[in-house]
């Protein structure tokens, strides 16, 4: 099955699931969402990263109990997974969020019985956005600005840490006005080993080459050296 047809099957079985409060899609689907749904998808991608606060975990069990087709990993329970009862869906990531966290870097379990997850402080960047609405099903995103900065604090190597910057690119690709002033902003609120962190992946990203199924860094290098200029002067 085509991979847009399993995203809104997917995305149909977890569609109480994202009304549970202060939720958002976040990781690599968001351009997706962003794009005009019925034209090119620009990153093919076969899970979706559910970020909750950790305040909501309650209520988004709730909403759990509800959910058919998908059923937590044996080896990671926040890593819920097609069990064959509705066909061709992608695993859904559940991925905690602390708004009060006070370092970016750090990362921690929340312990729960039923849903132990890590949280992640770099998630603390996100803030609600616009809701996409996909076949009918609210999707809730954060803001571009916040998930972009997240994925370029990325500290994965190798393949998996070139697909976070090509999000960001594809995110960026997407900005709308202010959101570049909103980025920078919030990047100076970073510690400056931080703001180094992301001014380094930015340089990276400008060099990339294209991977299979994201964005063409080559075609948009525009869009980040427009970034690295923008990064540049909060360094110096």
């Amino acid at each position: 099955m085509e991979f847009r047809q399993r995203l809104v099957a997917t995305v149909q079985v977890i569609r109480h699931v994202m009304k549970t409060p202060g939720v958002v899609v976040a990781g690599s689907e968001v351009p997706n969402f962003m794009s005009p749904f019925g034209g090119p998808l620009p990153v093919v991608s076969l899970d979706i990263d559910i970020a909750v606060p950790v305040e909501s975990v309650a209520a988004l069990k709730a909403h759990l109990r509800e959910l058919k087709g998908l059923r937590p990993s044996d080896e990671e329970p926040s890593v819920w997974v097609p069990d064959g009862s509705v066909p061709d869906l992608i695993e859904v990531n559940f991925i905690g969020r602390d708004s009060d966290v006070t370092e970016i870097g750090d990362c921690r379990v929340f312990d729960d019985p039923d849903l132990p997850m890590m949280v992640f402080g770099a998630l603390s960047l996100l803030r609600p956005g616009e809701v996409a609405c996909i076949e009918g099903v609210d999707v809730p995103l954060p803001r571009p600005a916040g998930l972009a900065l997240e994925k370029l604090l990325s500290d994965r190597t190798g393949i998996k840490g070139q697909r976070d910057l090509l999000v960001a690119l594809a995110i960026l690709e997407r900005f709308g006005p202010g959101d570049l002033d909103e980025l920078i902003s919030q990047f100076a609120t970073l510690s400056l080993d931080l703001r180094h962190a992301v001014l380094s992946n930015a340089t990276v990203l400008s060099l990339l080459e294209g991977l299979p199924g994201m964005p063409d860094p080559v075609r948009s290098r525009h869009h980040v050296h427009a970034l690295l200029t923008a990064l540049e002067a909060k360094v110096a």
